[in-house]
């Protein structure tokens, strides 16, 4: 049965006509700016702390997000849970329950995060170690962090909030969320760190205030504007927290993917001083502000992907695949272009000299490209998870994470920092080529299940087919 509004019109699914590149553009560019916000967070932090003209400070902030990548990952998993579960709900006309699950999953969101963020306290010397941080470093690096790790369920109810917007249709509001967030780090950075003389310590203080207003932007929108969540029912609480885990917990874990394979890039490069992990830092936070577009592929051509497959036009599905790529590999050119042209003034604004600007020149130049390949990865993950094969998507990420990573990045250290980076961005690549032929596969399988219009002879009438049916037929999670 059609998903009806209100008004119990069908709902028209808007990916199945027009131009699926123009789908592609539009999906991909709202989702960017409020993912690239998220990001500029971070990479302003960066700016200000650089103009101290510390190595130690800036390497310190590299090791402190390295563990913040493993706790953005578990709340990038978890929302992706939100999202489905309560999309669907809402989709399915049962505003009751979806209000009931929404303020379940904060519920979880805070108790999860509360417990990850504050339990990191207690291991973060020996974690800070194992990624290669020793001194002054480490004792800055630690310091941060004990500050910051205990807004970690500030950070989750801004992300969760976020998604549930997205969830009724308020993009423009999900959005504003994390692009106010940003524009409170770009003002209370310089007044902490600069006119109160805090350093470090005002740069963390910023990114918590900036987490607690996402939070309260987030619950306003969804508790007021929208009255989205309903009051908390403990009898179905496990119910729906199970309902959520069984998205996110696949989620998370194909996440977490690519934080292990930045730890062990960053213990790596770390043997090389701090001026290399500072670099590597300025790398990490730059990469995903210039190549927002591409991040936010894997999110925006799944929509696309299942609507198609929804509506049996299997062919569509290819021929969306096929302009997701062209889209990234247009993407990517453009970035590459505007970072090997601007790299002189990139290296001046992070104000890096020897090591830490070497490494800058040589992503802005020659690693940059390697993009071509992740975004390759991503748009093929987005194909898996929605023709039913999450566990592809899985084993890509944690392939790169592990075999795409750690044989490269360690004969890559045998020549000097530059060589950990060139041998990372190999392995990835070769996964994300692999990734990329196996998408187009799978979709050129389905496409030829897709029958043209028949002609039925006179004298023998033609059996119906069901699109439903040969949906159901192909696309079977391998957890099956």
């Amino acid at each position: 049965m059609p998903s009806t509004g209100t008004g119990g019109q069908a709902a028209q699914p808007r990916f199945v006509t027009g131009s699926l590149m123009r789908h592609v553009c539009v999906m991909a560019g709202t989702s960017a700016v409020g993912l690239i916000a998220v990001f500029a967070v971070d990479l302003i932090n960066l700016f200000y702390l650089s103009l101290l003209g510390e190595k130690a400070i800036a390497a310190a902030v590299g090791f402190a997000g390295v563990l913040g990548f493993f706790h953005m990952s578990v709340c990038i998993g978890l929302i992706i849970g939100i999202g489905a579960v309560v999309s669907r709900t809402i989709g399915a006309g049962q505003r009751a329950a979806a209000r009931r699950i929404a303020t379940a999953s904060l519920v979880f969101t805070v108790g999860l995060t509360a417990v990850l963020g504050t339990g990191t306290v207690f291991f973060l010397g020996p974690a800070l170690h194992l990624l290669g941080a020793e001194g002054e470093t480490a004792r800055l690096a630690q310091r941060y962090l004990a500050i910051t790790v205990h807004s970690l369920p500030l950070l989750g109810i801004g992300m969760a909030c976020s998604t549930l917007l997205r969830s009724v249709g308020d993009a423009k509001r999900s959005m504003t969320i994390t692009l106010i967030a940003a524009f409170v780090t770009a003002v209370l950075d310089p007044i902490l760190i600069f006119s109160f003389g805090l350093g470090l310590d005002g740069a963390a203080i910023a990114a918590v205030v900036s987490r607690a207003v996402m939070a309260a932007i987030g619950l306003h929108g969804v508790l007021v504007t929208h009255q989205l969540l309903g009051p908390f029912e403990r009898a179905a609480f496990v119910a729906d927290v199970r309902a959520l885990g069984g998205v996110a917990g696949p989620a998370v874990l194909t996440n977490l993917a690519t934080p292990v394979a930045a730890a062990f890039v960053t213990h790596s490069i770390a043997q090389f001083g701090p001026a290399a992990v500072a670099g590597a830092a300025t790398i990490d936070r730059v990469s995903p502000v210039a190549f927002g577009l591409i991040y936010a592929l894997s999110g925006a051509v799944g929509p696309i992907l299942a609507q198609n497959l929804g509506a049996g036009q299997f062919r569509r599905v290819r021929e969306g695949l096929r302009d997701s790529l062209l889209f990234m590999v247009i993407a990517v050119a453009v970035a590459w272009l505007v970072l090997a042209l601007g790299q002189g003034a990139l290296i001046r604004a992070f104000s890096a000299d020897g090591l830490a600007a070497e490494l800058i020149a040589l992503f802005c130049t020659w690693l940059a490209p390697s993009f071509f390949f992740a975004g390759g990865l991503f748009v093929a993950n987005a194909s898996f998870n929605n023709l039913g094969h999450p566990l592809l998507s899985t084993g890509f990420n944690w392939g790169r994470a592990t075999l795409g990573t750690i044989p490269f990045a360690w004969w890559g250290s045998h020549y000097g920092a530059g060589g950990v980076l060139i041998g990372s961005a190999i392995g990835s690549s070769i996964f994300g080529l692999l990734a990329v032929i196996v998408a187009f596969r799978l979709a050129s399988t389905l496409a030829k299940q897709e029958l043209p219009p028949a002609t039925p002879a006179l004298d023998a009438p033609v059996a119906p087919t069901s699109p439903q049916t040969t949906v159901a037929t192909l696309v079977t999670p391998e957890a099956s």
